[in-house]
This record gives structure tokens, sequence and C-alpha cells, in this order.
């Protein structure tokens, strides 16, 4: 699997429509996802998958650049329900199709049922013609791990090892499944990801690699928080850590900004019913700025109308030099449970084996 900082062919996205879910009819977030494409769309293809009812809307809410495809699900985080892409050594891509069971199934996932977003990651393969493996006894989304493209990838424990993914798979197995589908042979496991990450903790929302031998840790240095813990083990297994060809790790921390709650009105604009988790004035929201997107000549990162978006904007422009940083507001993504990688996929690069440049 190439690393997300690599040239990318495209990126895939899906759309949000979900009431129950999204607040006030999923307005306020199709316009977060439509200002995301847009962006991304300035650098790179972007290709977004839409149900049924919402293809014209989704058609005259985005650039006319941007590829909108029917393709049927039931939520719209891509990273999870979309194939993995790796690539091999005569530049042939293919994806990987993990099994989606919202994050934990009947034991603690999310959402029932999802169905429709186990067969996104097959339905874009076949749609775009790229061969896949399929992995139905594997439990896995593409949030679940970062890699550095030469043979090392970060996970967290509370994640993979969580109850409701594979419980009939030990924690070698899992390794293994990871080594052999990814091609990696390192797995750095945190034991934590973003204190009340509601996807089991992730490891995209609390640690990204930056290039080979550099990552990005969300941090707080406020002590009487949760996540002050949780950012002080990952610390700690990162610096006794080596990655696959050797290295120790350069740790950047990226601070977090001020906790985020949801309020009554957010609360009170999404519909309940009886398939998705509630949401609950004063719940905590997983707010981290690692969950940014990597493209093509362009990094796209969240804010949160907090003091702390410009510190993360600097710390992300100073880490990619070469390329712009875009901050978008991305609240009514965060209230949704997750941000911007989580939205977003890359697409490799076909590569040409002793030929200069990408294909």
């Amino acid at each position: 699997m190439p690393g997300e900082f690599e040239i990318h062919a495209g990126t895939y996205m899906l759309w949000p429509d979900r009431p129950d879910n999204w607040r006030n009819g999923a307005k306020p977030a199709q316009r977060v996802f439509a200002e995301i494409a847009a962006v991304i769309s300035k650098y790179e293809p972007v290709t977004v998958g839409v149900n049924a009812a919402q293809y014209d809307n989704a058609r005259a809410m985005l650039p006319g650049r941007v590829r909108v495809v029917e393709v049927s699900s039931n939520d719209a985080w891509l990273r999870d329900t979309g194939p993995t892409f790796v690539r091999n050594n005569d530049g042939a891509v293919r994806g990987v199709d993990w099994r989606f069971n919202a994050w934990g199934g009947l034991v603690d996932g999310l959402y029932f049922p999802w169905d429709r977003d186990d067969q996104v990651a097959r339905k874009l393969c076949e749609m775009d013609g790229f061969d896949y493996y399929s992995l139905e006894d594997t439990v896995l989304e593409g949030g679940a791990f970062h890699v550095d493209g030469e043979g090392t990838a970060v996970v967290t424990e509370a994640c993979l090892l969580s109850g409701g993914r594979n419980p009939h798979m030990t924690r070698e197995a899992l390794e293994e499944t990871l080594k052999e589908y990814l091609n990696i042979k390192k797995v750095i496991w945190l034991r934590h990801g973003i204190y009340m990450d509601e996807t089991n903790e992730h490891v995209d929302n609390v640690c990204a690699f930056v290039r080979p031998g550099e990552v990005v840790l969300a941090w707080t240095d406020r002590r009487d928080d949760p996540q002050y813990e949780f950012s002080r083990s990952c610390l700690e297994v990162l610096r006794n850590a080596r990655d696959a060809m050797g290295r120790r790790l350069k740790v950047q921390p990226l601070a977090l900004p001020a906790p985020k709650f949801v309020t009554r009105e957010e609360a009170d604009g999404v519909d309940s019913t009886n398939r998705m988790r509630p949401r609950q004035q004063g719940d905590r929201l997983a707010a981290s700025y690692v969950n940014f997107y990597v493209c093509n000549g362009a990094v796209i990162a969240p804010a949160f109308d907090d003091p702390m978006d410009a510190s993360a904007r600097r710390t992300l422009q100073a880490l990619y030099p070469d390329r712009q940083v875009h901050q978008i507001y991305t609240r009514d993504i965060l209230l949704g449970g997750g941000n911007i990688h989580c939205i977003t996929q890359q697409l490799p690069t076909r590569w040409a084996p002793g030929r200069p440049g990408i294909l």
C-alpha cells in the first residue's frame, strides 16, 4: 500500500443523506462535503458516489469537474467502506475489500443495516475496472490503519481488538492479515486513539505518517482531560518503536482543539430512529486536526472555529512545505462521527517499473 502522501490518480467520496445521522436533513453536511470535493478536485480527479434519490441534488451542488455516479450506500464514510488500494511491483493497482459491519456489528456498531455499505468497495472496483481481494472473514476499515509506503503500518489496539470486529482472530492473526494484504513488514500498535471516538478509536484520528520515518500525533497538555493519558501512551510507544526499515520515528505533536460537545440545537436536528446510534446533547465529539487528507499538492485539514485552528495550520504547513494547506470548517462532519480523512479515499497512480515518473 503506497503512502497517502504519494501521487494519486484521484479521490473517491460518498454523499451524505441519512437524516438520523446528519442534522437538518443532511443539508449542512452536504454543503461541507461539496466544499471539500471542490477543493480536492482542483488538484486531482474526484468521484462522488450518491444514492439515487440524491443524484440531481449532488450534481447541482458539486462542480462540473467532479464525477458524480450512482452508488447506493447506508452512509458516507468512504474511507471505511471503500476499497483500500494497493500496488504491485509491475505497477498494477488492486483494491482490498474488507468486510464492513458499521464499526462493531450487533456488539457495538453504530447503525443497522450496513449491507449497502459493505458492497461499496466491490462496486467501485468493478465500476472502474480494478481487480480486488475480498476478505469476507476480516472486519476492518480504512481508517483503522496508516502506512508509510515502505512496509510500516500504525494501528490502535482499542480498534482492531474490539469485540465487535474479529473475535475469532488473535492479535497475531490480525497482524498477519495486514502484512499479507498491505504487503507490510512491521505493525506498530498504539493502545488508544482519540477519547470518545465512536469508531473504537481509529488511528487516523490520532496518528498519521507525514512521510517515511515521521508521524504526526494528536496532543494535549490538559492533564485533566482523559485524552492526555491517551496521547502520552501513544507517544511512549512511538518513541520506542522502529519502523520496517529500522528507523526510530520522528514524532511531531499536533495540538488538539478544546473539547467539543453536541449542542441541544444540533441534537434536535437529527431524526430519532431505531437504526442509528442517537445523537444527544452533551455528547463529546472526537475533534482532532490529525483527521486531514493529503492530496496532490495540497493538505485538506479541518477547522473548528477554535483558537488552535491557526496553530494547526502552521504546523501542517511546516510539515508539508511543498503543499498548500486548506482549512475547512467541518463541524457538521464531526457531528456525524468523523472528519475529512474519514470521508475520502485515495486512488494511487499506476507506476511503471524502470521508467521515470508516474503513469
